[in-house]
């Protein structure tokens, strides 16, 4: 079987859900698979461990988009007698005119249910192709059984054509020795108090908001001093807001952010912090609580959409809206050891149901069954 990919995610969204995605997916499809032939759509460096015998990467310019999708890219399928064309972006950029079949990932539909969240540009062009999409695709992979739920509330289309593939946290995260990676923290970006962390984004459906006002209601009744470490790249507008929040609660000496980290210094902030806070208001799966609960972290996430999927009894789940019940969960797990143990011991053995190479052999199969 002739397979091609559009890889231009993975330089494109790194660091998001969408490029790990994307990264982890052709990853492990070229080690595990030698039988079907491979041909990658690339934009950017760092390529080279894509480069198997069975596979082949056409760069292509990271302008003019339009151009490569709607004709370079069917015109170049066609040649080289491609089968199957896989778009794990949502599907953006997938031409009408594409001959072979079609499979598209679809991470959630976030643009239908929480507009105000999204780029004005970025709305504009998902909401015009989306429906397209979903009826050109001859198979439609999602990431989260609350994800097929969305697309079937608003797709009224045949369920047996969306696969659910989760996603998985990296290798690199993993159970590390607490101190040295506190010293890590220390040396490197100057945290020297125990810290609650938040890794993510800083759209206002992620709610650092909420965990901003939750820590202010409790800093001063916690044992010992502590930090909220807020990691992800600034923002500028929302960093602005959330920085002057802090400064009117009178607590923005407690809180840090770090803007942009580095992927492999991540593993090291979730096991230097004594419990992991997520109160996001949406999300297709909710890869950061997989990450935090692979190393063995106390969680503390929300209740709604797919988080409880993922993290199930492993952390504890609460209200996004409630900003109270996020004081209560985090004043409760910081001072009580036996319960921080617990959580992270039951988060070590729920992450184990989740792995890279077991979600490329699912899409595996759906390459196979269309």
């Amino acid at each position: 079987m002739r397979i091609a990919i559009d890889a231009r995610g993975i330089n494109w969204y790194k660091g998001t859900g969408i490029g790990t995605y994307t990264k982890n997916i052709l990853r492990n499809l070229l080690n595990l698979d030698i039988e079907n032939h491979y041909q990658i759509y690339w934009a950017g460096e760092s390529y080279e461990e894509y480069l198997k015998e069975n596979s082949k990467l056409i760069f292509v310019s990271s302008r003019n988009h339009n151009f490569f999708e709607k004709y370079y890219f069917p015109s170049n399928l066609k040649r080289e007698n491609i089968e199957v064309y896989h778009v794990p972006q949502n599907g953006i950029g997938m031409s009408d005119s594409l001959q072979c079949k079609k499979v598209v990932t679809i991470h959630d539909l976030i643009p239908y249910i929480m507009p105000e969240t999204v780029g004005k540009g970025y709305l504009t062009k998902f909401l015009s192709e989306m429906p397209q999409i979903i009826a050109n695709a001859k198979a439609i992979i999602t990431v989260s059984e609350y994800s097929k739920k969305d697309i079937l509330r608003f797709f009224p289309i045949d369920p047996e054509k969306i696969f659910v593939t989760p996603l998985a946290a990296a290798s690199k995260y993993k159970p590390q020795d607490k101190l040295k990676c506190k010293e890590f923290i220390k040396n490197k970006y100057n945290i020297t108090k125990p810290f609650i962390l938040y890794i993510g984004g800083f759209s206002p459906r992620k709610n650092v908001k909420a965990l901003i006002i939750a820590f202010s209601k409790i800093f001063k009744e916690l044992p010992v001093e502590y930090n909220l470490v807020i990691v992800g790249a600034d923002n500028r507008d929302q960093f602005a807001y959330l920085n002057s929040l802090g400064l009117n609660m009178e607590i923005s000496n407690q809180i840090i952010f770090t803007n942009y980290v580095l992927d492999d210094d991540l593993p090291m902030f979730y096991n230097a912090c004594e419990v992991f806070a997520y109160p996001s208001l949406y999300e297709g799966f909710g890869l950061p609580p997989l990450e935090a609960m692979s190393c063995g972290v106390p969680v503390i996430t929300s209740n709604l959409t797919s988080i409880p999927e993922v993290v199930g009894e492993a952390g504890i789940l609460i209200d996004p809206y409630d900003e109270e019940a996020l004081s209560k969960a985090l004043l409760k797990v910081l001072c009580d050891l036996k319960l921080q143990s617990s959580l992270g011991l039951k988060g070590i053995e729920r992450a184990k149901n989740y792995n890279w190479k077991k979600t490329a052999e699912e899409t595996l199969k759906v390459y196979k069954c269309i």
